[in-house]
């Protein structure tokens, strides 16, 4: 199996494989790596391993060197041209009267080219700017347009939980997300509670849907008629993570009863709608 290390280019970034070219290497040290796109410093993230062939994507790119005074200069270096770059573009766009916000601004460590990102509501033209942009840095210019997730991993700030958010601080990548998970866990469905800064549905409520699944494959479903310790009765509902129906009762309608759901044994499952196969997902 080859051996590899794991380095990540960016806070909360997608981590990259390398060939660490024989040299071993320290968890949060700075490399200098040969990538698609030219020359580029990078984090360690994971220490040399050996991985399987099918996880790695070929060809395998080599570490050129461990990151010296020198490189890690030219890297605060960017970063103050990224600041400079960024107060530029802004005045560019005003002249070019363009409905687009700059997001944030990449610059190579090979100074090869200028990344801008920029989100919009829809399509922009922005050829001018590009040739003006061009004129001024006399580098390879280019402009990514993003997504309004994109947008708030690389803006950061705070969730409606107070903590900072998570794809600002762990998330390296986006997971489907659908309406569906906030039903399952019996959270309201007012879009201002389950949506995120970003505007679209909550990341964390992927995070305990495994769990939630798993609790109502054992919980009879609303409306069951069930066999219970103190006669039948209709589950009127369920609290998954206690693992207890409440149940209205043949004998007594007027006052429910909780029970555990291994008390509850499924007599008659209720009519099921028609699927709507057009299930929501926020990705």
């Amino acid at each position: 199996m080859p051996e590899v290390i794991g380095v990540r280019f960016k806070k909360v970034g997608k981590v990259y494989y390398f060939d660490p070219a024989g040299v071993t290497v320290k968890n949060g040290q700075p490399v200098i790596v040969e990538t698609s796109r030219g020359t580029e410093c990078g984090e360690v993230v994971m220490v040399n391993r050996e991985i399987a062939e099918e996880q790695i994507t070929s060809p395998l790119k080599k570490m050129l060197r461990i990151a010296t005074d020198a490189d890690l200069k030219i890297v605060e270096e960017n970063e103050k041209f990224e600041k400079d770059a960024y107060k530029i573009c802004e005045e560019k766009i005003r002249k070019h009267q363009l409905e687009m916000k700059l997001i944030a601004v990449e610059y190579t460590f090979d100074h090869n080219k200028l990344l801008f990102y920029f989100s919009a509501d829809g399509r922009v033209d922005f050829r001018d700017l590009v040739k003006d942009l061009a004129s001024v840095f006399r580098v390879r210019i280019e402009l990514r347009q993003i997504g309004v997730r994109d947008e708030a991993k690389m803006v950061g700030g705070l969730g409606v939980c107070g903590c900072p958010l998570c794809c600002n601080t762990f998330l390296d990548s986006f997971q489907p997300v659908s309406i569906n998970m906030a039903k399952d866990q019996g959270l309201s469905l007012n879009p201002t509670k389950i949506s995120g800064t970003c505007g679209r549905l909550m990341c964390c409520l992927k995070y305990e849907n495994e769990a939630y699944q798993d609790l109502i494959k054992h919980a009879p479903q609303v409306g069951s008629l069930v066999e219970t310790p103190q006669g039948k009765g209709i589950v009127i509902e369920n609290a998954l993570i206690k693992e207890t129906c409440k149940v209205k009762l043949n004998s007594s309608p007027d006052t429910p009863a909780v029970f555990p759901v291994s008390q509850c044994k499924v007599l008659k499952a209720p009519d099921r709608p028609a699927k709507n196969d057009n299930e929501e997902k926020d990705n």
